[in-house]
């Protein structure tokens, strides 16, 4: 049986969650417990704090993990990364205060930079060939500047809207992070083949997210332009209907061409287009 880690809390929490209910895995939110047993696939559920996933992988305390890549980078824990979920998404940044007049990395030297990522921030500095003293914080890294404790932040930015609460912009786009499925070295036949059915589960989930399935009669003549159009996994269906000159057209569309495509085919004759969510894509 798997041993899976994920975060206790927080909108990976939830995301996880709701991740793994799409491939059909069902458990106990973490709120109330530490761990869960699953139903609809052998797994067992740790509920952990994120910066203690990677380790807790490493070590064998679960056997893999959905954490934010940034935190596998920072901790430096033997793990693989198996794939990456697509959600989570955040950056790591520098940011000033927004009266400085930065100029550029350079500006960084001789200067105090709080951070809850010593190390990636550690890397970061020593790439660009920048000399500035790092200073750990654990938490509330953005009021550091307003205080006197540094002279700016490297932290996790999503919308910005807390630097600019805190009087601060972004000048330096560093470390880009997403969540991710991570595993421990050298898993057993039986885990290791666990994991492949899992991998299985959720790449038909992902690989369904942003597209859409659409159906639609077209007359014969537009059947050609119509397929010509429409970029299917490996060509439309294309069905007779009862009606002597008229076709049912099904594909699948991604959904930021999906109005595109629509308007298109009603210009060469589609009638009676319907759009429908895609649950999964099982390749």
């Amino acid at each position: 049986m798997l041993k899976i880690a994920i975060q206790s809390k927080g909108r990976l929490n939830d995301e996880s969650m709701s991740l793994l209910a799409d491939a059909g895995i069902y458990a106990a939110s973490g709120s109330r417990s530490l761990v869960s047993r699953a139903k609809g696939f052998p797994m067992e559920i740790l509920f952990l704090r994120d910066d203690d996933i990677p380790q807790a992988v490493a070590m064998g305390v679960a056997d893999i993990g959905i954490v934010g890549l940034n935190e596998v980078a920072e901790k430096g824990q033997s793990v693989v990364e198996v794939m990456r979920l697509g959600f989570g998404a955040c950056r790591i940044s520098i940011a000033v205060p927004k009266g400085e007049d930065y100029s550029g990395p350079s500006w960084l030297n001789g200067r105090r930079i709080a951070t809850s990522y010593p190390v990636i921030l550690g890397d970061y500095l020593k790439t660009a060939g920048i000399e500035a003293e790092i200073h750990e914080i654990a938490g509330s890294v953005e009021i550091a500047p307003a205080v006197g404790m540094a002279d700016a932040i490297f932290d996790i930015v999503s919308s910005g809207g807390t630097l600019i609460q805190n009087g601060l912009r972004e000048v330096e786009q560093v470390f880009f992070s997403e969540a991710v499925l991570i595993a421990r070295p050298g898993l057993d036949g039986e885990k290791s083949a666990g994991l492949e059915k899992l991998k299985f589960r959720l790449r038909s989930i992902l690989a369904s997210r942003g597209m859409k399935y659409l159906l639609m009669n077209i007359p014969q003549d537009a059947v050609d332009a119509a397929v010509a159009l429409l970029p299917a996994m490996k060509s439309p269906t294309l069905l007779p209907l009862a009606e002597p000159g008229w076709f049912s057209l099904h594909a699948v569309v991604p959904e930021e061409v999906l109005w595109e495509k629509i308007e298109q085919l009603k210009v060469i004759g589609a009638e009676d287009i319907l759009v429908l969510n895609l649950e999964n894509i099982v390749k």
